[in-house]
This record gives structure tokens, sequence and C-alpha cells, in this order.
């Protein structure tokens, strides 16, 4: 027979199991019920600010609350992506991911304190086409010209990037190495951000510049640049006369875009992560989020969890491939 005391200590163990399981249920169904921090690891202004505040922007109607963007910059994107890396995985510390900070920098620095893989991926928004422009003067008339040009004078093609290991940089290097010239195909002459890059071309410093086409597009609209080749899937319908790496005859080249995803840190709830993408199906059909995103030169390409990972994984592979075979190494 139970005693009376065991008995009452049952009943309370009971209780407060059921009470227990009955707040997780309530959280869970509840969530979010607080803002949601979105970290954007580079600096206001740019690609990923501005991908984190369109995206932030549509929360309300989706989610029934506010995003707030923190700009947590520094170290090429690895504070930024270190700060959502160590937060508590509840859903309320995203990380506006990047190439440079998620793949690039994976890839070429060894003693990153993150891998590729160490967070939760939520899905893919964007992709950034990824252009190769000359000035309106220039005697490269065609992505052929360019080739031939370089093949004929080895070494001497002068091309700007925002600094060694960025995308600005692997571009002109996959090239080189397709045309298995080496890496000092041509000469970098590396510049503070992208804007001063494409600027470096205009003023006459280099001869090209490989850049994302948002920081481009106005001068190749106004002619004052022209633009040789494009590595979207498709001709990107701003610049319907540009063609593709794949036209052009190096589909190789289409690896290397920007892009940018939503991840969270690792460990996160599978109900979160279903939870988010469901909520990306319905930004990917929003109007408003879908508009802001072209207005910046950007192609809208939400994609599942599952499929985010598996074109992470491929874009982290072509770096460490080209990083190994020019031996680029980040200190």
């Amino acid at each position: 027979m139970i005693s009376r005391n065991r008995y009452g200590y049952a009943i309370r163990l009971l209780a407060g199991t059921l009470i227990l399981m009955a707040a997780g249920t309530a959280t869970s169904a509840q969530y979010p019920d607080k803002p949601i921090l979105v970290v954007a690891a580079f600096t206001a202004g740019g690609d990923s600010d501005l991908a984190a505040r369109n995206l932030t922007a549509v929360f309300p109607k989706y989610t029934g609350q506010n995003g707030v963007v923190l700009n947590k910059v520094g170290a090429s994107g690895a504070i930024g992506s270190e700060y959502v890396k160590k937060a508590v995985p509840d859903g309320y510390t995203l990380l506006l991911a990047r190439v440079g900070s998620q793949a690039t920098l994976p890839a070429l620095k060894p003693d990153l304190a993150y891998k590729w893989n160490d967070f939760t991926f939520l899905g893919l928004l964007e992709l950034n086409p990824y252009v190769c422009v000359v000035r309106a003067d220039s005697p490269y008339k065609t992505f052929g010209d360019l080739v031939e040009g370089i093949r004929k004078n080895p070494g001497k093609l002068k091309y700007s990037t925002a600094g060694v290991g960025t995308i600005h940089e692997m571009g002109p290097q996959m090239l080189f190495d397709i045309l298995k010239i080496g890496k000092d195909g041509g000469i970098q002459i590396p510049y503070k951000g992208g804007g001063d890059a494409t600027v470096a071309l205009m003023s006459g410093e280099v001869d090209i510049n490989c850049t994302n086409l948002g920081t481009a597009l106005s001068f190749i609209k106004s002619g004052q640049l022209r633009a040789l080749m494009t590595t979207t899937p498709e001709r990107y319908k701003e610049i319907p006369n540009v063609p593709t790496a794949k036209e052009v005859g190096y589909p190789q080249l289409e690896r290397i875009i920007g892009w940018s995803a939503l991840y969270g840190p690792p460990g996160m709830d599978r109900k979160l992560i279903a939870y988010w993408s469901g909520v990306l199906q319905k930004v990917a059909q929003d109007p408003q989020w879908v508009t802001a995103t072209e207005r910046i030169g950007s192609v809208p390409r939400i994609l599942s969890p599952e499929e985010t990972a598996g074109f992470v994984k491929e874009q982290f592979e072509t770096y460490d491939r080209l990083g190994k075979a020019i031996g680029l190494v980040l200190k």
C-alpha cells in the first residue's frame, strides 16, 4: 500500500510535469513573442545590410513580430558570424549570411573560429549577379576579346578588387585557372571596397573589374561601363544584351556569384527550422520583398533549408579548391 506522503509526492511530481509540458507547448505555440534580431555582419548600406532590411521589413506580415537589424561588423564578416554561432538557438537571433563570410572565408582561412556548416540553414534568399565590366572605351568589346588579350599578354591585365580573398578576386583567378596561365595571369589592385574598385576602373587605374552587379549597374545603364559577362543562370533582365558565363563558353564561372541566406545558430529545433522555411516560402511570393530585392540588383531565389545546405556546400568547395590551386591562404 502506498503511503500518504509518497502518494502526495507522486501527485505533485505529476502535476509539475504537466505544468512544464503545458508551458513548453505554449512557448512553442506562441513563437515568436518578441522582436527577432537579424545580424548583418557588414556595414550599413552594403549588400548584407540591404538584404537584411528588405527581409525584416516583411517580418510583421508573416511572424507577427518586428525584425531588428544589428550591424556587427569586422574581420570580413567573421565577428558577426561568430556572434550568431554563440547565440542561444531559440530562433530570436539569426544571421544574414553572405558568400564572403560563410563560404569564401571558411575555405581560405584555416584558423577561422567557425566552419561553413557550423550554423543552422534556414533558406537561401537571393543571388547577387557577378559581372565583369570594362570602360566604354576599352578595346575589349566582348568576353572573348578579354580572354584573347589575357592569353597574348599574361600577367599584364590590371584588375581591381575589394581585397584579397573576396569574390572580386575569385572570378579573375578562376578564369586564369581555367586558361591554365597561373595565379599571376593578371595584376590585382586591391581597394577598400567594391565601390572603390569600380571607381578605380572608371578613372583608368585598372583595365577590368569583376564585381556584384548592384555596384556597377547604374554605370552600365548610363553607358560609362560595358558589361562583358554575368554569372547568372539566365540573362539578367535589367541588362538583357549581356551574355551569361555559359553563353560565352565558361560555365564554370557561374559558381562565382554573390548571395544572401538566412542562418540560425547551431542546434536549432526542427520545429523552428520548419517554421522559418514556411515563412520564407511566403516571403518568396511577397511583392514588397521581391520588388525591394530586385531594386538593389539582386535576383530573388528562395531555397529550402536542405537545398540551401547543398548550395552552400558547393560554394565552399569551389573556393576551397580554387584557394588550394592558387596557393591562397588568408592570415
